[in-house]
């Protein structure tokens, strides 16, 4: 069997009509689907079938699939309706018409459900850019859904949303009614949901997000703001399965790391030293400092504001 090379850090169509349609899809099958547009190209035939390895999955994400989690994931897949606002009315549709598992590989085919095939292909200047390990790297479904919406907006200053619109396009609430809204108390959205999501998108992805909750119409929160910030410079990784594969990851992401902390304006030998000792710490501290300055506090050297936190916590 012929051994692939994958790119993780490789560009993303996704429609915005799908990046803003609503459902439920749970983080397995969002890593799915994001596997499947990363193969997609413009000039695929009708029923082609794209074959997806779950190694490749794995090797990207550090994380194991289990068999039967992935069997099930998919057969609900196969029968989720995404729904779709368009212009003259609601469109439900199931994105895949067949998925097969081929015995032996480690890998399944998907083939696109042909009233969805113009959400993938027909996408001309109507796209979402995303990063392909950005997207699989964040472990909570949520976070893939507003990396995917904050992307949507990238550039342009943030977007505004309903909190009560968002929690439909997150599957989280029923636009019927009919359904249990989940987290309906403000304060465990931004706890479970916002937070979690803000937390894995600054530290995964090749952006910076963060958002703004509002009271427009009364007392309480009902409008969400999100903004995405500037973008990190990235560094092409291309993976050999033919070589060790966990050192490559490893150097991937250590050098990953080392370019988000300089784009930031740390001098090199800090960056690396932050890189390896001190991730978690630069990340949360980046995000004090993103939150600072959203209140309106005005820093004007930020790579000496934030060595200067490290040096007060004894980190340099």
């Amino acid at each position: 069997m012929e051994l692939q090379k994958t790119t993780p850090e490789k560009k993303i169509k996704q429609h915005n009509t799908i990046t803003s349609g609503r459902t439920d899809y749970s983080a397995c099958q969002l890593d799915v689907l994001f596997m499947l547009l990363a193969c997609i190209e413009d000039t695929d035939a009708p029923k082609k079938r794209y074959n997806i390895r779950v190694k490749d999955i794995e090797l990207i994400t550090s994380r194991k699939w289990n068999y039967q989690q992935l069997l099930e994931s998919n057969e609900e897949m196969m029968s989720r309706v995404f729904k779709i606002e368009e212009e003259d009315g609601l469109r439900q549709i199931v994105l895949f018409s067949e998925i097969k598992y081929l015995d032996g590989t480690g890998s399944f085919d998907m083939v696109i459900n042909e009233p969805a095939r113009p959400y993938f292909f027909e996408l001309k200047n109507n796209y979402t850019l995303l990063e392909l390990k950005s997207v699989l790297s964040c472990t909570s479904k949520h976070a893939k859904r507003l990396y995917s919406l904050a992307c949507q907006w990238r550039g342009t200053g943030g977007h505004t949303y309903s909190i009560g619109e968002l929690k439909e396009m997150l599957g989280l609430k029923d636009p019927k009614g009919k359904e249990k809204e989940q987290y309906s108390e403000i304060t465990m959205f931004k706890k479970q949901v916002l937070d979690i999501a803000k937390r894995q998108i600054n530290e995964h992805t090749d952006i910076v997000f963060d958002y703004e909750l509002l009271k427009v119409k009364g007392r309480s929160f009902d409008t969400i703001k999100l903004f995405c910030g500037f973008a990190k410079p990235k560094l092409q990784m291309e993976i050999d399965f033919n070589v060790d594969l966990e050192k490559q990851k490893k150097n991937g992401e250590l050098l990953q790391k080392i370019a988000n902390i300089q784009a930031i304006g740390i001098r090199d030998d800090l960056a690396e030293l932050w890189a390896v000792k001190y991730w978690k710490q630069f990340v949360e501290e980046k995000n004090n400092l993103l939150e600072a300055i959203q209140k309106g506090k005005v820093i004007a050297d930020k790579p000496a504001y934030l060595a200067g936190i490290f040096k007060k916590k004894g980190y340099v």
